[in-house]
């Protein structure tokens, strides 16, 4: 476990995590991997982990009437995929494919959800770290948006 509770202590997403914290969230964590073009996650499927990408990189995806797949924003190293674990109905919103080998700490969603509403602080730590999230990613779609509509 101390291996674990290290590279989540260590993960930019929990950067300042009280160690209590740490050793709630390292309850719910397991290493996987994933091959290039498997999917970490699928569009309105049951968001029942979340992912801390140690290694590879993943590419977030909308399905788009006449188009296929639409890469919307590509993660790597450092970086968290997956937040409708927190929000309910708990269902995820897009695709997360790997494009190469992939490593990550998957953390059962389920799991931490139950710790957040046990110890509140918990869950206002989680809430503020995945709105960051929410709102680095709607501002990085707001710049594609524009980029590709504001000629």
């Amino acid at each position: 476990m101390e291996g674990l509770e290290g590279i989540i202590r260590e993960h930019p997403f929990f950067a300042g995590l009280d160690e209590r914290f740490i050793a709630l969230v390292s309850g719910c964590a397991k290493n996987v991997r994933f091959e290039a073009k498997q999917y970490l996650i699928r569009h309105d499927e049951p968001a029942n982990e979340f992912y801390l990408v140690r290694h590879g990189r993943v590419a977030l995806e909308i399905a788009a009437p006449g188009h296929g797949a639409l890469t919307f924003q590509t993660l790597g190293a450092g970086d968290i995929v997956g937040v409708s674990w927190l929000i309910s109905p708990y269902r995820s919103q897009y695709d997360a494919q790997a494009l190469e080998l992939t490593r990550a700490i998957a953390i059962d969603g389920g799991c931490l959800r139950t710790k957040c509403e046990s110890d509140h602080d918990l869950g206002y730590e989680m809430m503020k770290r995945v709105v960051a999230i929410l709102v680095q990613r709607l501002h990085a779609t707001r710049l594609q948006i524009l980029d590709v509509y504001g000629r």
